[in-house]
């Protein structure tokens, strides 16, 4: 039975996120349709993790076996000729039966992009926050520095009804039991043409903790929190020590990892 692993990236604006929802259009919910249109089979794609509504990925990662013997060629083509335009299926890998999209990821990397021009165009709007208030870049880069290392990201995971699924879904190998503990790599800001981008890579990722992240630097940016506040928020583990949420438009999953270099990006 061969074992796939495709890497897709997608505009995420009209879908509802990821995850398959009776009567919402989804991504996972594309992938399945399209499969079972070219193979008459009834698979369910397991991504890397969850994203959000409106968000969208450069890099995503799906893994699932199919008992047809389509050649990767072949179901790449018949995938992206299936699927809507904002889908692409970027590549199409045979990989072994215990590679899995979710449980093998060791890191993420997520960009975050803010266009802080008056007047943003209509074809960057929806891949953009568009944030207009005057930003202090250099103070954002040094509240960015802080969240560097092994923390309790308590302060930065959204609040809601769906936590607990969602940390059951978002956990890597790393953290097999429920928890708020994470490893940030890199964390930086930089300026990208006349956009501000947001970049971190992690073990792993709370829901919403990037666009917590940047709700947060964002203020430090304002003015209205210092970017030495940062290690007093993490400490203090409670979501209303950090700033807002961003939108989701303006944050792309842009790369996944794996533990074995045969299978990493």
């Amino acid at each position: 039975m061969p074992h796939w692993k495709l890497t897709i990236a997608y505009d995420g604006t009209s879908f509802h996120g990821w995850q398959i929802q009776p009567g919402l259009p989804t991504i996972q919910g594309a992938l399945a349709e399209a499969l079972h249109n070219i193979t008459g089979e009834t698979v369910l794609p397991q991504g890397s993790g969850r994203t959000d509504t409106g968000v969208h990925a450069l890099g995503q990662v799906a893994s699932f076996s199919l008992s047809s013997p389509i050649p990767g060629s072949n179901l790449q083509r018949a995938l992206n000729h299936l699927l809507p335009s904002s889908i692409r299926v970027l590549t199409v890998e045979a990989v072994p039966p215990e590679f899995h999209a979710r449980h093998g990821a060791c890191r993420k990397t997520y960009e975050y992009r803010i266009a802080p021009q008056a007047i943003c165009l209509p074809m960057l709007a929806p891949f953009v926050w568009n944030c207009t208030w005057p930003l202090d870049l250099s103070a954002m880069q040094q509240a960015a520095t802080h969240v560097i290392g092994r923390h309790d990201f308590t302060s930065f995971a959204a609040i809601d009804p769906d936590q607990g699924d969602r940390g059951k879904e978002q956990e890597f190998l790393s953290f097999p039991e429920k928890t708020a503990i994470r490893t940030i790599f890199a964390s930086y800001w930089h300026r990208e043409s006349e956009l501000l981008v947001y970049r971190v890579t992690g073990s792993g990722f709370l829901h919403h903790m990037v666009r917590n992240l940047v709700g947060t630097f964002v203020d430090v940016g304002r003015g209205r929190t210092s970017a030495s506040a940062l290690s007093a928020i993490l400490s203090a583990r409670s979501r209303s020590a950090a700033g807002p949420t961003a939108p989701p438009q303006g944050l792309f999953l842009l790369e996944v990892d794996y533990k074995f270099s045969g299978e990493s990006r």
